[in-house]
């Protein structure tokens, strides 16, 4: 693949740098940090301009804290300063990390997503008889640094992009020498980027044609359970020895009309549902909202988006009868 370069004067530019405040701002109108930021707009991307151009950049730090969705991860966000950071360099170089990546991998991608991503595993379930569920032990804080700086330098060859990019990894560790910080943009980017060796190890150099990647969740499909299982072998043996990853315990080899666990949905051959953690998170959202409804200090506008929303997530599979029981239950508990 073709080295890119010349990439970093455009992320200093003024009206890149104007853009990404604007894509950081959304969502973020009320935050102290964006209300600050923004009053001195000017000052404060003309600064952001000149550190960038003179090489004098300095990060902001982050904030740390835990959420529970549905299992319990540490964010590690960015300073808002930092988020303009990052929105400015990936509106530059966001096109070439895509450009390097395969069809059927669906996380942080521009028309993909992960209903493109439910909608592929569906179609591969109807057409093989067995599939292999896979999914790295703690991705994005097990990622070493100087094998993803190494695979960053194979595809931009701009000295000053990728001192930029060491700046940014080197900026969070969650052990030595490893770790991106879940929380940030240009960590799901790298995240993506990174895994993207093993999309190409399994379409190009395993041949496996029935392959779908969702982040660090991922599965092959394949009509003999034999031929899968030298699959895995050999991912194991490629996320180890070129990588530095490990699987997670619990990987699954098993025939397709029995169901795959995919992205908050049990996948069969044509049909999809909500998968047990799924139903449990939708019934105690809608409880949730409930109570709010009739507590009252919450506006009803805010309560019905965020039911739309669940609602919305619901329906990407059978999902009517199950709505209806946990509709009724909400109302009546």
């Amino acid at each position: 693949m073709k080295r890119v370069g010349n990439l970093y004067c455009q992320i200093s530019a003024w009206d890149n740098l104007r853009a990404a405040f604007h894509l950081a701002r959304r969502g973020a109108r009320r935050a102290r940090q964006a209300v600050e930021f923004e009053r001195h707009l000017d000052d404060n991307l003309r600064t952001l301009s000149r550190s960038l151009q003179s090489g004098s950049l300095r990060l902001s730090g982050y904030t740390q804290f835990l959420i529970k969705d549905p299992k319990e991860r540490l964010i590690t966000a960015p300073a808002f300063a930092d988020r303009v950071l990052h929105h400015a360099v990936m509106r530059v170089c966001e096109p070439y990390f895509e450009s390097s990546l395969v069809s059927d991998t669906f996380a942080c991608r521009k028309g993909k997503g992960r209903l493109a991503a439910l909608n592929r595993t569906t179609e591969f379930a109807q057409r093989f008889g067995f599939f292999l569920k896979l999914d790295v032990r703690k991705y994005f804080e097990s990622i070493p640094h100087r094998i993803l700086l190494e695979a960053l330098s194979r595809r931009f060859k701009d000295n000053q992009l990728l001192v930029l990019f060491e700046l940014l990894i080197r900026s969070h560790e969650s052990r030595l020498g490893c770790g991106l910080p879940i929380g940030s943009l240009t960590s799901q980017h790298f995240a993506n980027f990174y895994l993207g060796h093993l999309d190409r190890f399994v379409k190009q150099t395993l041949r496996c044609p029935a392959y779908v990647r969702y982040m660090d969740d991922f599965a092959l499909w394949a009509n003999e359970p034999r031929l899968l299982r030298e699959h895995w072998l050999a991912v194991e043996d490629f996320l180890r020895l070129h990588l530095g990853l490990e699987l997670k315990e619990g990987t699954h080899l098993n025939a397709v009309r029995h169901g795959m666990n995919f992205c908050g949905f049990r996948i069969f051959p044509g049909w999809r549902e909500l998968n047990r953690r799924s139903r449990r998170r939708f019934a105690a959202r809608m409880a949730e909202l409930e109570r709010l409804g009739l507590a009252g200090q919450t506006p009803e506008r805010e309560l019905q988006a965020r039911a739309d929303s669940l609602v919305a997530f619901a329906k990407e599979g059978r999902s009517w009868h199950f709505r209806k029981w946990a509709l009724a239950r909400a109302s009546t508990a």
